[in-house]
């Protein structure tokens, strides 16, 4: 087991460092939470954005890449209203999942409630699994292709965050 020195003051030093320069800088660019699945012949994606505005949500795709981009603007200031804490993030929200070859790109969903964007990433038709027969010069199948379920052989072979290349 390794032991681990931690300097609590030099911790709370760094943070607030990185509090200032934010504010010097103005909004940053921050990242989005995300929970990825696959659910029947889709992928989905659901991703938090609590108080951005529906209008303010972003999808594109370029060169098998989603960018998911919103915007939650700082609060107007007031001469009379003095920050006691401000812990809430505000500026601009971005995520990039690498989309595999196998998705179809041009049947992207994507639907926004309650602060959640959900997006549906279908597979395409030419990746979808199927059954491919094997003949023998009889003519007859092997008992052992007749048994293997098409839908078990590609699961994941769609390749949503990754491709493997042999």
């Amino acid at each position: 087991m390794a032991l681990v020195r931690s300097d609590p003051f030099r911790d709370v030093d760094r943070m607030f460092q990185q509090l200032w320069a934010q504010h010097e800088r103005g909004p940053r660019t921050m990242a989005v939470p995300m929970d990825a699945y696959r659910k029947a012949d889709s992928f989905v994606l659901e991703l938090d954005l609590p108080g951005v505005e529906p209008d303010s949500v972003e999808l594109t795709v370029e060169d098998d890449v989603l960018t998911i981009r919103a915007e939650r603007p700082v609060p107007p200031q007031s001469d009379d209203i003095e920050p006691v804490i401000s812990e809430r993030p505000y500026g601009i929200f971005t995520r990039q999942v690498l989309l595999g070859g196998g998705l179809d790109t041009e049947h992207i969903h994507a639907d926004y409630d309650k602060g959640v964007v959900t997006v549906l990433l279908p597979v395409a038709e030419r990746a979808k699994p199927r059954r491919i027969e094997v003949k023998t010069e009889s003519g007859a199948n092997s008992p052992s292709d007749q048994q293997k379920d098409s839908s078990d052989q590609q699961k994941n072979s769609t390749g949503l965050l990754h491709r493997h290349k042999a």
